[in-house]
């Protein structure tokens, strides 16, 4: 008796080290340094992977946002194409509904066009974003609201 108890014991540890082990399997990219920047509310990290430079004109940067963290209204004047790569989070124009958007889906931010991007309360997000940045950097507008956060009106 003590043997098979001993036995599934092992068993059961073995499955934890080895679901462990392939969670970080997938983690393809490292999360990258905690962003302190005045645009954001919440925990945001970035991994720059690509900066631009002469021959490729746009950068590519991992995002990784905590629950509740969000970035404040901005605009692209190149545009930005986001590749969500795990949770959920939420993306709205300015005077579109919220979206709801999850792991696996593609956001394309068109040139100019007021946007904010986050994680939502409870869970958060992660998006690989490819931005051109030979038309200029992104343009700060203000805070996301409460109520805009929330999807209101």
């Amino acid at each position: 008796m003590k043997h098979l108890f001993f036995t599934s014991l092992l068993a059961v540890a073995l499955a934890v080290l080895s679901t462990q082990a392939m969670a970080q399997e997938t983690t393809i990219f490292p999360k990258g340094e905690e962003a302190k920047t005045a645009h954001q509310v919440g925990q945001i990290w970035l991994n720059e992977l690509s900066a631009a430079d002469s021959t490729f004109t746009y950068s590519v940067a991992m995002a990784t946002f905590a629950p509740d963290a969000r970035l404040h209204w901005h605009a692209h004047p190149g545009g930005q194409i986001l590749l969500f790569t795990d949770g959920v989070g939420y993306y709205q124009e300015r005077g579109k509904p919220r979206q709801t958007v999850r792991k696996g889906e593609v956001i394309k931010c068109q040139p100019g066009v007021e946007h904010w991007h986050g994680a939502t309360p409870t869970t958060g997000v992660t998006y690989i974003a490819t931005t051109p940045t030979q038309k200029g950097k992104t343009i700060w507008f203000k805070q996301v609201t409460d109520a805009e956060y929330a999807g209101q009106k």
